[in-house]
């Protein structure tokens, strides 16, 4: 009988992320037909820096229906990587899952990866090094309180929050994995003395610093601070705990920076079990894992051939995957200008 265990487990970061709904959606995956089982002997070990409350459901499901035993170690997507670069061909993982590119493009760049196989590269946007897929969508928002803002009077993009209007009202938070993915593109775009000085306007200007983005949705939501730079979904979730909550999700205009939509990605290690690592991102591509992901967490699917509608379709924003090569190549350089700017991330 294949299991799952969780391997050096760690408590989820996102704390109460799942709604009835979707703890309802992850037990009626148990009861979905569609995956053969194979060889019990099989086994796979999964560094995972998404949530045990948010992927743990559909590794159990791939483990009930292929017969392979998962075992899984949860973590940061940061401090995952850098224990994969640190344990090299002793790493036990076969696949790590990477909430934001960077991480996963770290990898890439230092030969810890393996070149997928051509018809997983086609299941979902991958990147042109074919050493990772995208898995999910998660736009970059400003988040506001409705009681507090007309939509109408709300910057149109990001380049607007340096003026002296915006200044101090804008909190966001630097130490983020997602907004220091943003802010590499960002500079990748712009040049780093355009995102430099963006970025210490900010801090000059006395922006509200929070760990994470649903600390500043909170701080939003009882007026705590008036604005706050995020990820859609967090928001999101929160009105569904509670839909009377004021914050709600305010886009940048098509094609702005500050709007970019960020993949969550999947790549097999390039010392593991490549083909059983390739039976999971199979699988987390397939339209069940899909859909799961955007009901349970409103994310936006990106595999290919699978859609959804109402709040989870897919915004416009995707950046090009091939910039997102290039963040793991230039994390380091992007904390070295956040710290220039006055912040400690």
């Amino acid at each position: 009988m294949a299991h799952i265990q969780p391997a050096f487990l760690r408590h989820p970061r996102s704390g109460r992320v799942l709604t009835a709904a979707a703890l309802l959606l992850a037990l009626t995956l148990a009861a979905v037909a569609g995956w053969a089982c194979t060889d019990e002997d099989e086994s796979i070990t999964v560094y995972a820096g998404r949530s045990q409350n948010l992927i743990g459901p559909l590794l159990e499901r791939f483990a009930e229906d292929t017969g392979i035993d998962v075992e899984v170690r949860y973590g940061g997507s940061t401090d995952l990587a850098l224990l994969l670069q640190e344990e090299g061909e002793r790493t036990p993982a076969d696949v790590f899952i990477s909430r934001s590119p960077g991480p996963i493009g770290f990898l890439a760049e230092r030969g810890l990866l393996a070149e997928l196989d051509d018809d997983v590269l086609g299941l979902a946007p991958s990147s042109p090094s074919s050493y990772w897929v995208a898995l999910t969508g998660r736009q970059r928002v400003l988040v506001y309180n409705k009681e507090l803002f007309d939509p109408a009077d709300l910057p149109t993009s990001v380049y607007e929050l340096t003026e002296e209007k915006w200044l101090g009202r804008v909190a966001f938070a630097p130490t983020n994995g997602s907004f220091q993915d943003f802010f590499t593109l960002f500079r990748l775009s712009d040049g780093d003395d355009v995102a430099l000085a963006w970025l210490t306007a900010l801090h000059e200007g006395g922006a509200p610093v929070y760990p994470n983005n649903v600390s500043i949705v909170q701080a939003v939501a009882r007026g705590e601070v008036e604005l706050g730079l995020v990820n859609h979904y967090y928001n999101l979730r929160i009105k569904v705990e509670d839909p009377s909550t004021p914050s709600e999700n305010h886009r940048f205009a098509d094609g702005d920076p500050g709007g970019v939509t960020i993949a969550t990605a999947i790549g097999a290690t390039a010392s593991g079990d490549k083909d059983v690592a390739q039976k999971l991102i199979r699988f987390l591509t397939g339209k069940v894992a899909q859909e799961y992901f955007g009901q349970a967490n409103f994310e936006y699917p990106l595999a290919t051939g699978v859609e959804l509608e109402g709040i989870n379709a897919q915004p416009p924003g995707f950046i090009d995957l091939g910039e997102f090569d290039r963040l793991g190549t230039s994390l380091e350089r992007t904390i070295e200008l956040i710290r220039e700017a006055g912040f400690e991330p």
